[in-house]
């Protein structure tokens, strides 16, 4: 029932009750609202999200991150790893390190407003699904309705504000809507009533929120860890009958809830079906997702295209390989946001959030890999040489906002000559989706890296025939 003002102590005003009807939302959605489109697009992102977690269990991040849990916990084999076959751990453990990996290398999906909606979802979904029994696995349907769940809460509290819509500056936003999105999937996955459900995400969002200082160091692939590993704990201790406030997604004068995160924060009831007559639509059916073609920001997409296309001419115009002694100047016109503004990157993580590094190495090499973050790579002197060339302008045209913002490069030549380059909407941006054939090559280059290619083949067989399976099982088989 809705709160009265009766209810609450003095001095407090009462706006709206959103939290209730987002616990209601979560209880009773059912998969038959999920629309052809939204299967399609969240299937490639499970796909997605599983290929760059296999290769981030290759990173040194991700190993002790790994270590730490199998030192410092008791063992409780339950949920698998990624890429540690005869490796199991207990549920929100497994959820954290696989949410680890997903990110370790910056290459998980990106959303707008801006978030990476997947690794804080799916490790705790997994994990979950890992922990029932054996005769009781969600059907794929099922599993896929908890995803979508958790894609969707995350959604509607970013539109929620307007601040949320741009490059963050004070909190890593899938560490504030991440735990809500992974507390809502395993919820939603427990079959929890609507008090429980609204309990989980109000216990979810006392785990919500860290600091944008951490960007570009080895610890903000924990913040989609823990995203995933606390909103997974939050469901399973409302479960349990934990209960937390009833007014934390609400706006509610005098006291900070959600809106301690977004301070233009302006919440609205989440209608579920039955109360709907004309159900419901998922925001995944109106907003797609972005894929990233190399593991960096999203932001470094935009400038590794321009200056690509820039290398192109200049190989045209000099066959062979991009040298320094060719230029004079490089100008970047790119948004004003000060933590991937790092002219002289030190580590791979700071190259990863990097506008000056990413530039560079497109112009030099004609695209940005893998591999363009390696230590070789990076400690080239040619590299460095056009690095210490770059400088930045920030027009007002070019908001910091995944959806509004350009990359634009400009290289001047020793003789006098200009090259532009610019890229409005680079390929794997929701307006330019990654094609089937390009997303499953992506992923069996991640998955290949710790997989063989038959295994490899069978997880996308899995994935793509998910929303058909009986039982989840089968995708859970190919992840061991």
């Amino acid at each position: 029932p809705l709160l009265t003002m009766q209810l609450m102590p003095p001095g407090y005003t009462f706006f709206i009750n959103s939290h209730t009807s987002f616990g209601k939302f979560i209880s009773e959605i059912k998969p038959q609202y999920l629309s052809p489109v939204a299967l399609y697009r969240s299937k490639r992102m499970v796909l997605d999200s599983v290929g760059v977690g296999l290769i981030g269990s290759t990173t040194d991040v991700f190993e002790l991150a790994l270590q730490h849990c199998q030192h410092m916990h008791a063992p409780d084999p339950i949920s698998s790893v990624y890429g540690r076959r005869g490796i199991r751990l207990s549920p929100t453990l497994a959820a954290f390190v696989n949410g680890v990996a997903t990110h370790s290398m910056d290459f998980d999906d990106t959303w707008h407003p801006a978030t990476h909606p997947s690794g804080a979802v799916l490790p705790a979904v997994l994990a979950l699904s890992d922990m029932m029994p054996a005769n009781s696995k969600p059907s794929g349907l099922d599993f896929l309705l908890a995803f979508n769940v958790g894609i969707e809460i995350q959604g509607r509290l970013m539109r929620f504000s307007n601040e949320a819509h741009n490059i963050p500056k004070r909190f890593h936003p899938p560490t504030v809507v991440g735990p809500m999105g992974s507390a809502a999937a395993c919820a939603r996955l427990l079959s929890l009533d609507p008090s429980q459900c609204s309990h989980a995400l109000a216990i979810a969002a006392s785990l919500a929120g860290a600091p944008m200082a951490n960007a570009a160091t080895q610890c903000k692939p924990l913040h989609i860890g823990n995203a995933s590993r606390l909103g997974l704990e939050a469901a399973l201790l409302a479960s349990r009958g934990l209960e937390a406030s009833p007014l934390v997604l609400d706006a509610v004068a005098g006291v900070a809830g959600f809106n301690a995160f977004y301070e233009d924060y302006v919440p609205q009831p989440l209608k579920s079906p039955s109360d709907n007559d004309n159900g419901h639509v998922f925001l995944l059916e109106e907003q797609d997702m972005g894929f990233k073609r190399f593991p960096a920001h999203l932001g470094m997409h935009w400038v590794a295209d321009a200056a690509a296309s820039v290398h192109k001419v200049l190989v045209g115009v000099d066959p062979g390989k991009v040298s320094p002694d060719q230029v004079q100047d490089i100008l970047l016109r790119v948004p004003l946001s000060k933590y991937i503004n790092r002219p002289f990157p030190e580590s791979e993580h700071e190259a990863r959030h990097s506008f000056q590094f990413n530039a560079c190495s497109a112009l030099l090499d004609g695209e940005v890999a893998v591999q363009s973050f390696s230590p070789a790579a990076m400690s080239r002197p040619e590299l460095h040489a056009l690095l210490s060339r770059v400088r930045l302008e920030h027009p007002q045209d070019n908001p910091a906002n995944f959806n509004r913002m350009y990359g634009e490069v400009q290289v001047t030549l020793v003789g006098g000559d200009i090259l532009k380059g610019r890229c409005d909407t680079f390929y794997g941006h929701w307006r330019n989706p990654l094609t089937n054939e390009s997303l499953r090559k992506k992923f069996r280059n991640n998955a290949g890296v710790v997989l063989p290619s038959e295994k490899v083949e069978r997880l996308i067989e899995a994935v793509e025939e998910l929303d058909r399976l009986d039982d989840c099982g089968a995708l859970l088989s190919q992840l061991e």
